[in-house]
């Protein structure tokens, strides 16, 4: 035992800057969310601020439109799970059946690159390609004879159009993943069902389908914890004030409070609340995910 601690040594000293780094800036900034239950004055600092108990919490939930950030963010956040689950799916199976191996490194790599980029990059892009007046989206749509849809002006429309931007950045990532699962599928199974007469559909859906599952199920558990995070990044970067009702978001709400307000309090409150949601979801997300995929990080 003692020789094999040893041994480890040179491990857990490269360890220790990644252990620092996350100690200062994860860990001691935690020390802050007592602002949450004071009245915080820069000025006084934390022990010069009056001490206020639960009142932020009740007055954030006494704002008319709390309630309808919280919605937004379930539902923004949810659709995103939900799209972020079938798209990777569809598109695998679709790539799964192409035999040319040099199409399928080139598509792999297109529906892949968009991840890479930042929501700053990317949100420039979409602001172009969706412009109402000469955007390549309405040019397309007014083609067809069909008035053009103001997609980040419009309250009806911004939702969902958050929900297929962030689909087409990132479905590339869990498409690989599921490229992945495919290739752990034994082809045998494929061999006997051809025997038997089995269509390319009844293939896929008795053998690759079942084959997919457990990762399937492991991505969707693991996906309910971040069920409050509808992505502060692509919202802040793509919204604006005529969008707020239906597009603004915890995230968004604690930024403008808390840093464009200067409501520092209200806004540590309101982010503390979402914090220990978030972190009830994730173990419920973890410990579903070890009884249903048989998952475990520890």
């Amino acid at each position: 035992m003692h020789q094999n601690r040893k041994l480890q040594r040179p491990l857990y000293l490269m360890l220790l800057p990644s252990a620092v780094i996350v100690f200062i800036y994860s860990y001691i900034p935690m020390f802050g969310l007592i602002m949450a239950f004071q009245k915080f004055i820069p000025v006084r600092g934390f022990g010069g601020s009056q001490w206020v108990g639960l009142d932020n919490f009740s007055y954030m939930f006494s704002l008319p439109d709390t309630m309808n950030v919280f919605w937004n963010t379930l539902f923004i956040a949810s659709m995103k799970i939900v799209a972020g689950l079938i798209a990777p799916i569809i598109v695998a199976l679709l790539i799964n059946e192409v035999k040319r191996r040099f199409v399928k490194r080139t598509v792999q790599t297109l529906i892949y690159l968009p991840h890479f980029l930042s929501w700053i990059i990317f949100g420039g892009i979409l602001i172009d390609i969706l412009s109402p007046s000469e955007g390549m989206v309405n040019e397309l749509i007014q083609w067809f004879g069909l008035k053009s849809i103001f997609f980040l002006g419009d309250k009806d429309w911004f939702p969902y159009t958050l929900v297929l931007t962030h689909t087409w950045k990132e479905f590339g990532f869990g498409t690989i993943v599921y490229l992945a699962a495919l290739s752990g599928i034994n082809p045998a199974l494929y061999e006997a069902a051809v025997i038997d007469g089995a269509s390319r559909w009844r293939q896929t859906w008795h053998i690759t389908l079942p084959g997919m599952r457990p990762i399937i199920v492991l991505m969707l558990t693991l996906s309910l914890g971040s069920v409050l995070s509808a992505g502060f990044e692509q919202v802040f970067t793509l919204y604006s004030p005529q969008v707020y009702e239906t597009g603004d978001i915890i995230d968004t709400m604690v930024y403008r409070m808390g840093l464009v307000s200067m409501q520092y309090s209200n806004a540590a409150a309101i982010g503390l609340m979402n914090s220990v949601i978030s972190f009830i979801l994730i173990c419920i997300s973890y410990y579903l995910a070890y009884r249903i995929a048989n998952y475990r990080i520890f």
